[in-house]
């Protein structure tokens, strides 16, 4: 059978070749069309891409190595690119869409915050110290900022990190909030 003067399985490569091209492409310069799924959430271009792939991959295959029809292959590449479509959607995107921009933190964006201490600091030594944030709680190696030991259950005051070691202080209570 064909299908505008090529065989059914060269329109199947074809397609396949083009929106695994469309893929990258959409990959690599995806911002330029981030308000394209704003109204109807299926028509995100993940989806299409997606859909348009896995039917495309389908049909070659079942037209290479079956015996079956070429309606009934492109009726079963359909159904099969709408569960595997339906199930990236609603498993992979929808959460990624709700997730959190970033969970990541940076040594940096440690100095100036405050944590409590697991355990002790000694003098001239290390302890641990774990953090509140948002995202989870955060443990890191510490060591006392004046060499001063530091008792267990201690809120400590986070002055500078290097090398991923935390070096903290005391932290007055008269500026803790109550």
């Amino acid at each position: 059978m064909e299908l505008f003067g090529f065989p059914i399985p060269t329109v199947y490569l074809f397609l396949l070749i083009a929106s695994a091209s469309i893929t990258i492409l959409y990959v690599l310069f995806g911002d330029v069309l981030s308000g394209a799924d704003d109204g109807i959430p299926f028509f995100n271009p993940t989806v299409v891409l997606a859909f348009v792939t896995i039917v495309s991959a389908i049909g070659y295959c079942l037209e290479r190595f079956s015996s079956l029809t070429s309606l009934y292959i492109f009726l079963i590449a359909m159904g099969i690119a709408l569960v595997l479509d339906f199930l990236l959607y609603y498993f992979v995107l929808v959460p990624l869409s709700s997730a959190e921009e970033s969970l990541v933190y940076t040594e940096e964006s440690l100095s100036g915050r405050t944590g409590k201490v697991i355990i002790p600091i000694p003098q001239d030594g290390f302890g641990e110290v774990i953090i509140e944030s948002s995202s989870g709680m955060i443990s890191k190696p510490a060591c006392a900022f004046d060499d001063q030991p530091i008792a267990e259950g201690t809120t400590v005051l986070i002055i500078d990190v290097q090398k991923g070691v935390l070096y903290v202080q005391e932290y007055d209570l008269l500026f803790q909030d109550q």
